[in-house]
């Protein structure tokens, strides 16, 4: 063992000469990533965010009904809103003036619950407006307020006026002109200083967007509208939803509808202990504290479940209080409710939380005042009084929703979705159990067709999927059979899309590819078991061939997604043309038309003659030897690899191609129509 290195000393003295006070905003400025996170875009959106959140506040008040967010070409951004404005009279114990206050001193503002300017807030701590001017080289501040126009600006923290020459001058808060008297509101545009942020950072067009929406979907009373001036035409986008979560949990849901929306609200009062400042000490006071609950949610046909919870405005990505007494109540009703109404028969078990949550797309939304959160980032909720006033407002809510004659036909459809997912659940359970890495003897669990390989190394195997006995034979006699595993099927294998996952379990086909590959299937499925590293589609280069690539590739979608996130899924590539020239002892293999083009070309230049071109109508029509040349040897073939960018816009596409909704896909294809290019089909 290596001796320890000894702890280096630090020399020099230690006395109160050594000990630094950080006063006012130099503290942000020293540690800003305590107070954004960090000094790159991430941090540059966060102070965004703060401005905006404020301008929010204002609307959660009912006092704002517009937002404008624009970001300039010069690296500022601006935040305007129609509120109340920030006020403007002097403060006695600092003699500043209300927006002075705000933007330079830490832990200021209007949102500590006693004064009563706002019942619920994204803000709480008082400390947003000034960390963003202590990060700004500069910052404007305009409010309408009174019939008046009032002024000021910031240089590094310190308030003042910039000329037109662009000269700073110190001073406070000033009228600048007039305006209506029912023209109220505040403007703020503030620089990023460059010295605080890394080089390079800049706002995120995309995130902006993305947060505006969301922010007008949780207070539908607001309009937001994001402009972007920094190059080109200018970028606008606008956002107002009137349904709020309901637009919301409609917006996010990606699969098929299995019912109608459902949207309970309601509220609860709880008491909580504060501490409070009287004559100058800390004393515990109890405070009586009203939750107001609102929730959307919807089932659909997939199984991916989906969760967003908020408080107030803030994003809670990790759940806290709420989302536990909603997912409690929610458990417990829906179970309850798929038993009484005997959509899950008296000898099956009662459904579980998995099942329950199945194909779940739901918005969780509190409003509290002075909400406790674990931690300084605000992903968790800690108020422990709000969880059961979530459950109860749900329960009561979705008891509601089941009992009302319009929507108990919807209740229905949940309970048999509920109660499948939970045959489902078993039946791949008892896959999962009974589908193991097999030795020769042990090979019979295994699919008859598999012709498995000898190496049982995951990263090296392959898996082929062919289309037909018939190719089979030759896949089989040109393969390595080594490490590549092959598995005939018979044509076309289920529409996954259309079929629930029992459905698929019982399907011949698709239950001897999940069979073969080990993982299982839907949330049972796992990579750890995985049998082989790639999985290849090898099918004729035709109309039908195409129609069962892309029925594999569904229901890798569907049920075995992780495959296609890793990039394990492929398609091979066959050649189309096999072409001979006179004199010549080797062929040449064409995979497209325009290989065959320009084969023909050199060949005219070469003053070659053709002797033969062969098309490959299918597999079958190739010689062993041809096959593995063309096909399987790693070294010579072509692999198209199947990859998944964008799950949103892959689901979406998958259902429109692939569902039940026959008029979005004629639509689709009327629409895409005049980009075919009639050269490209198969004929």
């Amino acid at each position: 063992m290596a001796p320890r290195k000894p702890v280096k000393k630090v020399t020099g003295t230690y006395d109160v000469s050594t000990l630094t006070v950080l006063e006012g905003l130099d503290a942000v400025r020293k540690r800003p990533g305590m107070y954004i996170g960090s000094t790159d875009s991430r941090g540059l959106q966060h102070c965004l965010w703060e401005i905006t959140d404020n301008a929010v506040d204002e609307a959660l008040a009912g006092h704002a009904s517009m937002i404008h967010i624009t970001l300039h070409a010069d690296g500022s951004a601006e935040v305007e809103d129609n509120g109340r404005g920030v006020p403007v009279g002097k403060d006695p114990k600092t003699n500043l003036s209300g927006v002075e206050l705000v933007f330079t001193k830490l832990h200021a503002g209007g949102k500590f619950g006693a004064s009563g300017g706002y019942a619920v807030s994204g803000g709480l701590h008082g400390v947003g407006a000034s960390v963003v001017n202590a990060l700004s080289s500069r910052v404007d501040v305009e409010v309408r307020r009174d019939s008046k126009v009032y002024g000021v600006s910031f240089n590094k923290g310190i308030a003042g006026h910039f000329s037109s020459a662009g000269t700073f001058k110190e001073g406070s808060l000033r009228v600048t002109g007039a305006c209506k008297a029912a023209d109220t509101g505040t403007k703020v545009r503030f620089w990023p200083d460059k010295a605080t942020f890394i080089p390079g950072a800049s706002f995120d067009l995309e995130a902006v967007v993305t947060r505006a929406r969301q922010t007008a979907f949780l207070v539908p009373s607001l309009t937001l509208e994001v402009r972007d001036l920094r190059s080109g035409p200018p970028k606008e986008t606008r956002f107002h939803y009137e349904g709020g979560l309901k637009d919301f949990v409609n917006f996010i849901a990606a699969d098929p509808e299995v019912c109608q929306p459902v949207v309970v609200s309601g509220e609860g009062t709880y008491t909580e202990s504060i501490p409070v400042l009287e004559n100058n000490e800390l004393v515990s006071r109890d405070v009586s504290r009203t939750c107001e609950v609102e929730v959307a949610l919807r089932w659909g046909s997939g199984y991916e479940t989906q969760i967003r919870s908020f408080v107030n405005i803030i994003a809670t990505n990790k759940g806290g209080t709420h989302v536990s007494g909603f997912e409690r109540s929610l458990v417990r009703t829906i179970s309850d409710g798929a038993c009484s109404s005997r959509a899950v028969k008296a000898s099956e078990e009662n459904p579980t939380k998995d099942d329950v949550l199945e194909g779940l797309t739901a918005i969780v939304l509190v409003r509290i005042s002075e909400p406790q959160f674990e931690g300084q980032t605000k992903e968790v909720l800690g108020t422990p009084a709000v969880a059961n006033i979530v459950a109860q407002v749900v329960e009561n809510g979705l008891s509601l929703w089941a009992g009302n004659r319009k929507t108990k036909g919807d209740a229905r459809k949940v309970y048999e979705k509920v109660a499948l997912a939970g045959r489902a659940r078993r039946a791949a359970r008892l896959q999962r159990e009974t589908v193991r890495r097999k030795n020769a003897l042990e090979s019979s669990s295994l699919p008859a067709k598999l012709s498995d390989c000898r190496s049982d190394d995951m990263e090296k195997t392959e898996l082929f999927i062919i289309e037909g006995d018939s190719a089979g034979g030759t896949v089989k006699a040109a393969r390595d059979s080594e490490f590549q595993a092959l598995l005939p099927i018979r044509g076309k294998i289920l529409n996954t899309m259309r079929a629930s996952e029992k459905q698929m379990l019982d399907n011949q086909e698709c239950a001897a590819i999940i069979s073969a590959l080990g993982s299982g299937s839907g949330k049972s499925f796992s990579l750890e078991s995985l049998r082989y590293g790639k999985l290849i589609v090898l099918a004729d280069a035709d109309v039908d061939g195409a129609h069962i690539r892309c029925l594999l590739l569904t229901l890798a979608y569907r049920y075995m997604r992780p495959l296609l996130e890793q990039g394990r899924v492929y398609a091979a590539v066959p050649p189309l043309y096999r072409v001979e020239i006179a004199g010549s002892k080797n062929y040449l293999y064409c995979y497209s038309n325009e290989d065959r083009d320009r084969v023909l070309e050199a060949a005219r230049k070469g003053s070659k003659s053709v002797k033969d071109i062969q098309r490959y109508k299918g597999l079958g029509e190739m010689d062993a030897d041809q096959l593995a040349e063309t096909t399987l040897d790693v070294d010579k073939r072509k692999l198209r690899r199947m990859t998944m960018k964008d799950a949103a816009a892959a689901d979406k596409m998958f259902t429109t191609l692939m569902g039940q909704d026959v008029a979005s896909r004629r639509d689709y294809i009327v629409s895409k129509s005049p980009t075919l290019d009639p050269d490209s089909i198969d004929i």
